[in-house]
């Protein structure tokens, strides 16, 4: 066993009212599930009640909150599926759409679990049941009951591609006793990007060197059959993609696009597929098909909606180039621009990335990806790139290059993480 950190007052009365609130706790998430938030087969799971019995031997968990930082963890789990034969992984997340999609691509010996809520009760039913031997939490998870009970329990823990924005920061250091006490139960914390790693560092964790997950990772499949019946129902039009978009991002595209001619189809592609009738209704006056109700692209249709999940590799072969959402959103700091360029396909992004400011500034000044700030000017940029077949192929080239030349850092990453595994 390892001994827990010295728990400081705030985190003993955060303890004390989060038990509290162990009552309605139930209650709460079924209030949820009827809205759509929670999977209302698996809410003993959020209660730390197993669905699955736990396998003989070694346990690896890895946890993340949602579908971004859930896929970024799946090179990972493939490298330590692939690497030991012994090892089992549990997987575990908290939103449905990550769930869905963590069923559909976990390799064998990899489970997923909804990650439990951080009452003390749920947390020991769940490390009492799993009993992991080592865990990895993604991005910005810390949920303190659950971090400080791995740690009592002897879990190994690792901080994996570690995010702390500025706002958080502040919050944690109105807490400094706690946010230390929280960080210093992880053995290994690597930060995403330099800013992180000084905030951490400021909060008292010991950081290592830099590993960004979403920059990792294997060209998103597709179903060609699929693929080749929508190239043939588009057949020679243009098409622009926007992909993960937020309001108002879904109308400011489409208003960019509108002015150009040809007229490109307009597929998008939003972050939150249930968001799709709010779109419909705000995109009145386009000719529009819905996926999910299975419309389908005629000569004239004009926007199509691809409002379901799992898809993204799909849409992005049907475009040279994709416009990457929350870039031109508030609050939301951008998404992934990765994925397209793995592919091969150009990124267009928003002024507003401050959640992979980094990675855009560097795809950027390497001709991988173009910034407009707002709808004239991405009609500008679009028209620009629609006239220009050798600037899109440029684009889409280094694009690709950028992507092949960030693999290489998973090995980095692997080489710190295997101490903290149970030994074969």
């Amino acid at each position: 066993m390892i001994a827990a950190p010295q728990t400081p007052l705030s985190l003993q009365v955060y303890r004390l009212a989060t038990g509290l609130t162990q009552p309605f706790a139930k209650p709460l998430l079924e209030a949820r599930a009827r809205r759509g938030k929670e999977d209302p087969s698996r809410l003993g799971e959020r209660l730390g009640a197993p669905s699955r019995p736990r396998p003989e031997g070694p346990v690896v968990w890895l946890h993340a909150v949602s579908v971004g930082e859930s896929m970024s963890l799946l090179p990972l789990i493939e490298a330590l599926v692939a690497e030991r034969a012994d090892l089992h992984l549990l997987a575990t997340s908290g939103t449905r759409a990550s769930a869905q999609l963590l069923g559909e691509r976990l390799p064998e010996r990899a489970i997923h679990q909804f990650a439990p809520v951080d009452t003390p009760g749920a947390v020991a039913r769940f490390l009492e049941h799993w009993r992991p031997d080592a865990a990895l939490f993604a991005e910005s998870e810390l949920w303190p009951n659950l971090i400080l009970g791995a740690r009592a329990r002897g879990v190994r823990l690792a901080l994996v591609s570690a995010r702390m924005t500025a706002r958080s920061a502040r919050a944690w250091r109105g807490q400094a006793s706690a946010a230390k006490a929280v960080l210093n139960c992880f053995d290994l914390i690597l930060p995403q990007d330099m800013a992180s790693a000084e905030r951490l560092a400021a909060l008292g964790g010991r950081v290592s060197e830099r590993l960004n997950l979403k920059r990792l990772g294997a060209p998103l499949g597709c179903d060609p059959a699929e693929l080749a019946r929508l190239r043939d129902a588009i057949g020679e039009r243009p098409v622009v993609v926007a992909v993960s978009t937020h309001a108002p991002e879904e109308a400011l595209v489409a208003g960019a696009v509108a002015p150009l001619s040809p007229r490109p189809l307009t597929i998008l592609v939003p972050r939150h597929p249930e968001r799709a009738e709010e779109i419909a209704r705000e995109l009145v006056g386009y000719a529009l098909a819905r996926r999910s109700v299975g419309e389908a692209i005629r000569p004239d249709t004009e926007i199509y909606l691809a409002d379901t999940l799992g898809e993204v590799g799909l849409f992005l072969r049907l475009a040279p180039i994709a416009i990457v959402g929350g870039g031109f959103a508030p609050d939301i700091g951008g998404h992934n621009p990765l994925e397209p360029a793995r592919l091969g396909v150009g990124v267009i992004t928003g002024p507003s990335v401050a959640n992979h400011a980094d990675l855009f500034a560097e795809m950027v000044e390497a001709g991988a990806a173009l910034t407009a700030h707002d709808e004239a000017g991405l009609t500008a940029l679009l028209a620009r790139l629609m006239d220009d077949e050798a600037q899109r192929a440029r684009l889409g080239a280094a694009a690709l290059a950028y992507a092949a030349a960030q693999h290489g850092r998973l090995a980095t990453a692997l080489a710190q993480i295997r101490p903290l595994l149970p030994p074969p």
